[in-house]
């Protein structure tokens, strides 16, 4: 990390990029006071900073109170180099540097006779900074001297007169507190200092290398207990009595024998930074300690004891105790295994802001993306917090966080816990829960708490943030906002971001906007002639995917209209030629965004007639152009696109499609002509059967399109139920008994229905009379075969060519269709419910032929293949169904199967961890490359939070944040796909089209009481 950094600044500034920012930014984040900047400030000294590594004997002249120009020189050892310097920085010239002091010490002298005979003033160390009367161009008349080797952060007077600008406040509270700490400021500066505006409001900082809690849960005492019995009957076990400074310290070991010990005790753990984490939660907890309760746990050589021999009470286990202990691990590692991520991240949320190095900064971040209370901070915000927000636990119940009257120190979200809000004269008022937050509005209008907050339970966790810094960031983020008003009222809210290159060049990214308002600004900056690749800028992309949500096919297209006839008002040939080429350009920026549309969703443009009639009307405008030549040859690709959509349209047109009776997946109509699958377009028909509740049934025949209001009127009329439409409901009924009702306005109900649901047609008030029919507590009609006989290889290919198939079909729009409600949008997500419908099939199938044979290393075999064929919907479906409660209780069964088999399942089930908003699948997948098949039911929970965790409009504007999190799920689906998916057949080549028909249609049974009950057939208690 320390050569990568180095590596980084000695750059040009011109020449770095945004991962040297960080890195440079992330060194200067270790220095205080530089960790108070805000990341923008960090980023600009990173940006524009040069580094020097002095020699001891090196001088620097300044003007202490004035002024600060600098001449470096250099002993005679070093002629040279104090030549080349020396030209540089010549006594008696104008400051041109401001220096921030990284590392060694440095001495101040003051010119105190005209014989230049100097006094020493003092020493500056780390976090010292000096040279910033650069800012008043006057020259330097005080020396700096290097006591030591020193590194020193050189910014140049223009840069730093813009980083000052910017961040005046903070700038000036750091170098008047460098002042006061060396004795520079006068003492009315140091009254200043200690002011009561100026007092430090933040509680003390929490130890990392203490417990949060007072003592440990059983569970954690227990795994203690456990793991001190193994450690101590290992006779090569590192656990021993050792001697420190003269002191002998009992059975202690160093962090770096612990994680090796750990990684070799059990397959469950697999990295050295798996067992770090959980040697942290047992240290969090209190079980372990650092000798000297200064370090959290280090995969270094720190050493560390357990707390039961720190109190001097415990005994050498007896030989039971260690059967017992081998017994405990086997069940409970796992579970310490998922407490890891959780406590390495309270950890780092433990530490100060300037010890977080970039890689936890960017974990901390990830995690608060998926807090609720912080979904409706922009990115930014987000990024900011991560640097500053801290871990804060109370132990006990009744402690009182703060007093109503108090002054507002802090802002604080509940992790874990309940806290009672209490008010004068009222008592209690209200009772806040894991993920409410509190105390900010205290910090925003300056004003003392309006309530007690007291803790409801034992061992609250809790985020904090400081008032300090939460003043900071709103500060910081009003400075970086720009609004754009019309008629008195916001129409584009921007905010200013860093370009990777040059520190004073900026760009900025959409916050929020009127639709038509983001529309122009899109055509006027993001739309030049001389644009790159679809991907360089996410406000398009994000724009392109997400119109559909704020500003439907026909307005957008009315807009680009609009803009590209823009010479409505020249009439006659009278335009100038400045007029002419602005027109031109308005043509060739929207000849563009169609481009650019139409990579971005592809077919859902040539979908909608009014996009379509447009894109024939450019090209008719375009073509008869001479100025528009090359657009000329863009919008011809497009109809030729267009073209080939439309061949393919008429080709699959009149499709039919068929919901079978009993429970198996949708199918083309045996009449089709293509035999193959295709896409599910709204205008094919649908064959299904509608039940009543006496369970006689109707079959209907409507295209994907109709409504659940048509449905049910039909099939009462049918089914001979004498009631009116508003008097009836159509309803779901599952396996299980539960039943879901539909809207009258929802559409592509057939294909809506989950896994062995089937569709009931009632008056409202008699649903409770629905049942599920007795065929739906079975399993779903599927050809029968003997899996023994085939091979996993076999079965993985052809499960992994099946879903690409479905997942190929499905539009990124289905996911906002599926998010905001088909009726919305008056859209069909039947491709996108066909592939959900898989992943439960799939998932119950496991299900179903475990309990029916308990041979398991065939499961197992199919997961390692599904898994190199990256069918990751597969891999996790089958996962979750042998985690099934009627599979994981087999114990008889799991104990037959091969440790090899065992192993690799643990390590596979490890990446269904949800913690952590499921990171370790997330890590995993971000290292593939496509195809992918993607574990899709997560993205759907990534829109769905994105979604009712943040608003759509915010004071009359888009919320474009919430727009670009959308999006950004989206093009993850985008991406799975980017290559089309060619696959080696296993050979040789058996049984295929057996195969293939046996995978198409699963036999499956849904319903958790009748698996329950099998299961215990097979293996009663």
């Amino acid at each position: 990390m320390a050569m990568e950094w180095i590596t980084a600044i000695d750059k040009r500034p011109c020449d770095r990029n945004m991962r040297d920012v960080e890195l440079i930014a992330c060194r200067l984040r270790r220095v205080e006071p530089l960790c108070r900047l805000t990341n923008s400030a960090l980023q600009q000294l990173a940006m524009c900073g040069f580094y020097e590594d002095l020699e001891k004997g090196v001088t620097c002249r300044f003007y202490l109170h004035k002024h600060s120009s600098t001449i470096i020189t250099i002993d005679v050892m070093e002629l040279f180099l104090f030549f080349l310097l020396a030209t540089v920085f010549r006594a008696g010239e104008q400051g041109r540097f401001w220096y921030a002091v990284l590392g060694g010490q440095l001495e101040v002298r003051y010119h105190a006779t005209a014989d230049g005979d100097t006094k020493s003033i003092c020493n500056l160390g780390v976090g010292a900074t000096f040279g910033e009367s650069v800012l008043h161009d006057l020259p330097r008349d005080s020396t700096v001297v290097t006591k030591t080797t020193c590194e020193l952060l050189r910014v140049e007077q223009q840069d730093f007169r813009l980083i000052w600008e910017k961040n005046k406040e903070l700038m000036t509270d750091i170098i008047t507190n460098c002042k006061f700490k060396n004795g520079f400021a006068t003492p009315v500066q140091a009254v200043a200092l200690v002011s009561p505006s100026k007092k430090q409001l933040s509680p003390d900082h929490p130890n990392p290398a203490l417990p949060i809690t007072e003592s440990p849960s059983p569970a954690m005492a227990k795994m203690g207990w456990a793991l001190r019995s193994l450690l101590l009957s290992d006779t090569n076990g590192c656990l021993k009595d050792r001697k420190v400074s003269g002191k002998l310290i009992k059975k202690c070991a160093p962090g770096i024998e612990l994680v090796d010990w750990l990684v070799n005790l059990s397959p469950v753990v697999h990295t050295r930074i798996q067992a770090t984490g959980m040697w942290q939660a047992l240290l969090e907890e209190g079980v372990i300690s650092h000798v000297a309760r200064e370090q959290p746990f280090k995969d270094k050589v720190f050493l560390y004891r357990f707390r039961v021999d720190e109190e001097g009470n415990a005994s050498m286990p007896s030989s039971d105790e260690v059967n017992n202990a081998n017994e405990h691990i086997k069940e409970g590692l796992t579970s310490l295994l998922h407490r890891g991520p959780d406590a390495t991240l309270r950890l780092i949320l433990r530490k100060p802001s300037h010890e977080r190095t970039q890689e936890e900064l960017e974990l901390v971040f990830e995690e608060l993306l998926h807090i609720p209370a912080l979904s409706h901070l922009s990115t930014s915000i987000k990024r900011e917090l991560a640097s500053i927000i801290v871990f804060e636990s109370h132990a006990q119940a009744g402690t009182v966080l703060f007093n109503q009257g108090d002054e507002g120190r802090s802002w604080y979200i509940l992790q874990k816990g309940s806290v009672d809000v209490v008010i004068h004269g009222k008592g209690t008022v209200a009772t806040l829960k894991e993920g409410d937050d509190f105390g900010k509005l205290a910090l925003i209008n300056d004003a003392p708490r309006a309530a007690t907050i007291v803790l409801k339970e034992n061992n609250c966790h809790l985020l904090r943030v400081d008032k300090e810094h939460f003043n900071r960031i709103l500060r910081d983020v009003e400075a970086n906002t720009l609004r754009l008003q019309e008629h008195g009222k916001d129409v584009l809210i921007l905010e200013r971001v860093v370009k990777q290159r040059g520190l004073t060049a900026f760009k900025y990214t959409v916050m929020s906007g009127t639709p038509s308002k983001m529309l122009e600004h899109l055509l006027d900056t993001r739309l030049n002639v001389l644009q790159v690749g679809p991907n360089d800028d996410p406000f398009l992309d994000d724009f392109l995917l997400t119109h559909i949500v704020f500003m439907p096919i026909a307005q957008l297209v009315d807009e680009l209209a609009s803009h590209y006839h823009n010479d409505s008002e020249i009439r006659n040939g009278a335009e100038s030629p400045e007029d002419y080429e602005y027109l031109l350009t308005c043509k060739k920026r929207v000849v563009l965004f169609i481009q650019r549309w139409v990579m971005a969703v592809r077919h859902a443009v040539f979908e909608d007639p009014a996009a379509a009639h447009f894109i024939e009307e450019i090209a008719t405008d375009v073509e008869s152009d001479h100025g528009l030549q090359e657009e000329a040859g863009i919008i011809h690709q497009v109809l030729t696109q267009m073209s080939r959509y439309l061949e393919d349209r008429q080709q699959n047109m009149g499709q039919k499609w068929k919901l079978p009776p009993n429970g198996q997946p949708i199918g083309l109509f045996s009449g089709n002509v293509t035999a193959t699958r295709t896409v599910i377009r709204p205008d094919d028909d649908i064959i299904f059967r509608v039940h009543c509740a006496d369970h006689t049934f109707c079959t209907l025949r409507f295209p994907i399109y109709t409504t659940a209001e048509v449905i049910k009127i039909c099939a009462a009329d049918k089914l001979q139920l004498n009631r009116g439409p508003e008097d009836l409901a159509l309803v779901e009924v599952k396996s299980n008994g539960e039943r879901t009702i539909f809207k009258d306005n929802d559409l592509s109900i057939p294909t809506a229905l989950t896994l062995n649901g089937r569709m009931f047609v009632s008056p409202r008030d008699h649903l409770d009379a629905l049942t599920p029919l007795p065929e739906q507590e079975g399993a779903t009609e599927g050809l029968e075969m003997d899996i023994e006989t085939l091979a996993t290889k076999d079965l993985a290919y052809h499960m992994t060519l099946f879903d690409w198939d479905l997942f190929w079909a499905v539009h990124e729009y289905e996911l906002l269709y599926h998010t905001f409600g088909r009726h919305h949008f008056n859209k069909i997500t039947s491709n996108l419910d066909v592939f959900i419908r898989r992943f439960n099939e799939i998932q119950y199938w496991v299900v179903t032929e475990i309990i029916s044979t308990s041979n398991l290393n065939k499961r197992v075999s199919l997961l390692k293949n599904c898994k190199e064929y990256q069918n990751l919907n597969a891999f996790f479906a089958i996962v979750m169904g042998m985690s099934n409660s009627a599979v994981s209780r087999l114990t008889q069964t799991w104990d037959k199967l091969p440790s090899k088999f065992r192993k690799l399942f643990t390590e596979f089930e490890a990446l269904i961890d949800p913690s952590r908003n499921h990171r370790a699948y997330r890590m995993s997948v971000g290292k593939l490359q496509p195809p992918v098949i993607p574990f899709m039911p997560l993205l759907l929970k990534d829109m769905t939070f994105a979604h009712e965790g943040n608003k759509t409009s915010i004071d009359g504007l888009v919320n474009f944040e919430k727009m670009h999190m959308m999006a950004s799920t989206m093009r993850a689906v985008r991406f799975c796909r980017s290559r089309h998916l060619v696959l080696d057949p296993p050979s040789p080549k058996n049984n295929e089209s057996q195969i293939r028909s046996y995978i198409s249609c699963f036999r499956a049974i849904d319903c958790q009481r009748t698996l329950n009950t099998m299961s215990k057939k097979i293996e009663p208690r």
